[in-house]
Parts: C-alpha cells; structure tokens; sequence
C-alpha cells in the first residue's frame, strides 16, 4: 500500500494509528516543491516494503492549521514516532534508502520525546 495522504485517508490513517504497536512514518512536504513531489514516489514504494509502519505524506501548507507545532524548515522533513516517543524529526535527502536504514531498529534513533506527537494531531483530524 502507498503512504497514506492526510487529505483523503484520515480515517485510515487514525485507525492504523490506534494501534499502540504501529510506528509512524510521515513525510512533511509542499505541493509546489519539485525535490517533494520527485520523493513521493519513493516514499511511497517504501510504504509498501514496510507495511508494519504508518507511513503518511503530508503537505505541510494544506495543513499548517493543524501542525502549528511542527517547524519545518526544508524539504523533505521525515518525522518517526512509536507509541512512546518521537525517534527521529529533520530534513533528509531525497532517497528511500536512508528512511529504510533508519527503521531497521527504531530503538537505535535518539528518542525527542520533548518534541510534539503528531500521533496524537492525526488522530484527532479524522471525522467522528
């Protein structure tokens, strides 16, 4: 399955999301930025190499509303989460390769904890 977008799945997105044991995978992007929709595709075929994580695409501006916490500064910014805490928020170059290295062992990422759970903001957007 490709990543899910926040425009048209949030349903699917909070009832994956549900589950304590689903890490969280979202890509912070920009409609109108080249090097994001070039990502995508990428981002999206490792979606459906890793079908046990959440993987989300987001553009930041659609939403800016609801990730008010969430200072983005380039492009494309990847934030991962497990149930406890935040495990990785920045800027990564464009290739699949170094998401996937990084979810080989989420344990081995520094935990942000301080930081904003978007576990939580992602939830919340899906209709009652």
């Amino acid at each position: 399955m490709p990543a899910l977008n926040l425009d048209t799945d949030a349903v699917a997105i909070a009832d994956r999301l549900s589950h304590a044991d689903m890490p969280l995978v979202a890509c912070l992007c920009a409609q109108w930025c080249g090097t994001c929709r070039d990502y995508q595709v990428a981002f999206d075929q490792l979606a459906e190499r890793h079908p046990e994580f959440c993987f989300v695409w987001i553009d930041i501006e659609t939403h800016a509303d609801q990730l008010d916490d969430f200072d983005v500064e380039n492009f494309p910014t990847i934030l991962i989460e497990d149930a406890h805490t935040r495990r990785f928020f920045g800027t990564v170059l464009p290739h699949a390769r170094i998401v996937e290295r990084m979810l080989v062992d989420l344990t081995a990422l520094q935990d942000t904890s301080g930081t904003p759970r978007l576990r939580a903001l992602l939830c919340a957007v899906a209709p009652a």
